[in-house]
């Protein structure tokens, strides 16, 4: 049956659209490249072209037709595609590269704004074909445009593969050196994960796991302004208080992606997938998760009681999404990316946010480490060592957790990098100095915790 709504609403989500930055941050496309598979990595890649062109032609045109239906604003529309590496693997040929090209052109072939799934899942280990396509990336970020690359590296059943953990270290700064002109933009297209979920919405992390359908629609909602409206109207509550606010909002919110979500998957014929509850955010003023905790009581994020604010923010969010849909998943939570959030960006250019701060806040929130800049002249084994850090968090934790850090050429602490649009703009942050090369170099994987044996 469809949703019915209240006049009252009705205007509440006018109120909210027009005043609080509310918007569904995107609609993705979900698509299985599993078929695609041929000897020739050439014709492989052809095939994927075709078949993201053809499963994909009409999203934008839906998405549009929706935002005119509903008055609801959908800023992004895109495509998340099988992890390549699965793809690829019994092609010939090293260089994965040349599927990443492919698939670019299909991107702009259809209008979307990004496509996930340059992907490979080695938790465990590595096939020939995972270490092709992790070779492959700094390649595939500076040739492409919209494509972006995720690795999982770490689960909580598998442990960490620390192996793939510094190979990723250097893969990083070859990408960063590559898109130097663009202050290292390769890197914000590519994410580092442990525990990756398979139906995240959200770029540069998207793939489209091997347990989903051939084709289907997963809703990205966000409004962290509506949310640090709520919390500022609700004066001196106390923290239950504060929670049940934040959880109606989070249901109206979530209400709204639904909506859309089941909308676009009856006008393209594809099934509905999930909504991902994630409250994201953007440099725009008034779309921005540190204000929510700011709103909260705390002076800048950063201070003291800002990993408490966030977890309080993170759960009340999942608690009310999940009252609102069927079908919750992603990562479903708060993001707190340095360079797209302006309250972020202005915690951490005034040093009242640090890294340290950052890594113990990542315990708490949606995945991780996200879009910070740090010196171009950090060591590979140093940002090794960041990723097996968050991995650890997210493995013992068992939640997803994520790196998307930039080492800025030419750049160092206290300078800007620019990357507009949504990305936004960072402050170079520092790193402790000292150095991670010898734990780096041991290789192998870290077990899995004593969390894992729970069958």
């Amino acid at each position: 049956m469809p949703m019915r709504f209240s006049p009252q609403e009705i205007l509440e989500t006018i109120r909210m659209v027009q005043m609080e930055n509310l918007d569904i941050r995107t609609i993705t496309l979900g698509l299985s490249l599993r078929d695609c598979a041929h000897p020739e990595l050439k014709q492989a890649a052809a095939r994927a072209y075709d078949k993201i062109c053809r499963r994909a032609q009409r999203l934008v045109a839906v998405a549009e037709e929706i935002e005119r239906e509903y008055g609801i604003p959908i800023i992004n529309k895109r495509i998340s595609v099988t992890p390549i590496a699965l793809v690829a693997e019994s092609s010939d040929g090293e260089d994965y590269a040349l599927m990443a090209q492919q698939m670019d052109r299909a991107a702009a072939e259809v209008g979307v704004n990004f496509i996930g799934g340059f992907s490979a899942l080695v938790q465990k280990g590595e096939t020939r074909g995972d270490r092709a396509l992790i070779a492959s990336i700094p390649e595939a970020l500076s040739t492409t445009e919209r494509v972006c690359a995720s690795v999982n590296v770490g689960s909580t059943k598998a442990g960490i593969n620390m192996d793939a953990v510094a190979a990723l270290g250097r893969i990083i700064v070859d990408t960063a050196r590559r898109t130097a002109s663009r202050d290292g933009l390769g890197c914000a297209k590519l994410v580092v994960f442990c525990n990756a979920v398979d139906d995240n919405p959200f770029m540069a992390g998207a793939f489209h796991g091997v347990g989903e359908p051939e084709c289907v629609v997963n809703v990205g909602v966000s409004g962290p302004g509506v949310v640090a409206q709520a919390v500022k109207e609700a004066g001196d509550a106390d923290f239950g208080q504060l929670a049940s606010v934040i959880k109606r909002t989070a249901f109206k919110v979530t209400r709204m992606g639904e909506l859309v979500g089941r909308a676009a998957s009856d006008k393209l014929g594809v099934p509905f997938g999930i909504v991902d509850l994630s409250l994201a955010p953007t440099p725009a003023q008034g779309d921005s998760v540190a204000r929510i905790l700011e709103a909260m009581g705390l002076e800048k994020v950063g201070a003291h009681g800002s990993t408490a604010a966030l977890a309080l923010l993170n759960d009340a969010v999942k608690k009310g999404g999940a009252m609102a849909s069927s079908y919750v998943g992603g990562l479903s939570g708060a993001f707190i990316p340095v360079s797209e959030d302006a309250g972020m960006i202005e915690a951490a250019a005034s040093g009242a946010l640090s890294f340290d701060k950052l890594e113990a806040m990542t315990c708490v929130c949606s995945v991780g480490l996200d879009m910070i800049a740090v010196p171009g002249d950090t060591p590979p084994e140093t940002i090794s060592a960041i990723i097996a850090d968050e991995a650890a968090i997210g493995m013992v934790n068992r939640k997803t957790t994520a790196v998307r850090i930039i080492p800025a050429p030419g750049k160092k602490v206290g300078d800007f990098v620019e990357f507009g649009g949504l990305l936004g703009r960072a402050p170079v942050m520092a790193l402790n100095p000292l150095s991670s090369a010898e734990f780096i170099r041991r290789g192998g994987r870290i077990p899995a915790p004593l969390q894992a044996l729970n069958n």
